[in-house]
């Protein structure tokens, strides 16, 4: 009975000792979750200011008003970028459509002007040519009020190793991706700086939030594209050019017709038209976003993932594959 009657004298003696410390530990739970609580609650408030509210209730001024009449889209031949275009012209904005291959993309041109009575053109460009380029380009501006500036880097068509692209295809995908589209914001800013007006969209990929096997390039070029719209933004945002950074995640490539059902409503992996309603509707809104909120949770989850645990989930991938 003593021992029991020391035991408990011990234990009262050691907890009046160390209530101090517990009620410490607790203030630092307690004020850990509320940090957490205040994070996810002004995650939250971001999310529907940038995705939902500039849908429920839209700006009153057209999109001509607020930037231009002109849109200049280079990197059509990417469904994104074709979908942007599209939902470009049914606001009323004309359209330049800059490429180096103009099989498709004049089919594009053609099926704009005949669905939504805007004007379009199809500038033909070899940016291999030195400046030869840059000075058709030049020309096919003049007289013209571009508001807006669409660059898409160009995705890959399957997963490739740096080891196994051909050494003329990294070239070319690199030239693409970084120097034209680097090149093109060049020629399109100072008319738009002139106006105090105008928006530069660049398109890249979620890539450049975490590497992704198999995609070293597009990974690099996505990185590239997401930090040069972010320094566009800081240098020109008091000048009245918006500089948007868009970093889509899967986006379907299928027609929606020769979808199955299950695919319709998956929400992660929309169709183009569908995102790009969303990512237009952001204009103005945000200058680096997702485009499309569920993209933005997507975006979030991968940002919270340890490093560690991603890179040994990828090693994983690869020998799995």
């Amino acid at each position: 009975m003593a021992s029991v009657d020391s035991f408990e004298l011990l234990y009262r003696e050691i907890s009046r000792s160390c209530n101090p410390y517990f009620e410490t530990l607790a203030l630092v739970g307690a004020i850990y979750t509320a940090s957490r609580a205040v994070i996810l609650l002004r995650g939250c408030c971001s999310l529907v200011r940038v995705h939902f509210l500039p849908r429920i209730i839209p700006n009153k001024k057209k999109l001509s008003q607020r930037f231009g009449d002109w849109a200049i889209v280079y990197g059509a031949s990417e469904p994104v970028a074709k979908a942007y275009a599209e939902e470009l012209a049914r606001h009323g904005i004309s359209i330049i459509f800059v490429t180096q291959s103009n099989a498709s993309v004049r089919d594009i041109a053609a099926l704009l002007s005949q669905s939504y009575g805007v004007e379009t053109v199809v500038l033909l460009a070899d940016f291999s040519l030195d400046q030869g380029a840059s000075s058709a380009i030049k020309e096919a501006l003049k007289g013209k009020e571009i508001g807006f500036l669409v660059n898409c880097v160009a995705s890959l068509d399957s997963p490739q190793s740096l080891m196994e692209m051909p050494e003329q295809g990294l070239l070319d995908l690199v030239n693409q991706n970084v120097a034209v589209a680097t090149l093109m914001t060049r020629l399109v800013l100072p008319g738009m700086l002139e106006r105090s007006r105008g928006a530069v969209v660049n398109i890249s990929s979620g890539a450049c939030c975490k590497p992704l096997p198999g995609r070293v390039t597009l990974t690099a070029s996505a990185g590239y594209m997401d930090h040069f719209s972010r320094a566009l933004h800081l240098e020109y945002s008091g000048k009245g050019i918006f500089v948007q950074s868009l970093i889509p995640f899967q986006i379907s490539e299928q027609p929606l017709s020769s979808s199955s059902p299950s695919s319709r409503l998956n929400w992660f992996e929309p169709q183009p038209d569908v995102y790009a309603r969303h990512a237009v509707s952001t204009l103005g809104v945000s200058n680096r976003t997702t485009g499309y909120w569920p993209h933005t949770l997507q975006y979030g989850l991968m940002r919270r993932i340890p490093d560690f645990i991603w890179v040994l989930g990828s090693r994983v991938w690869i020998s799995l594959s």
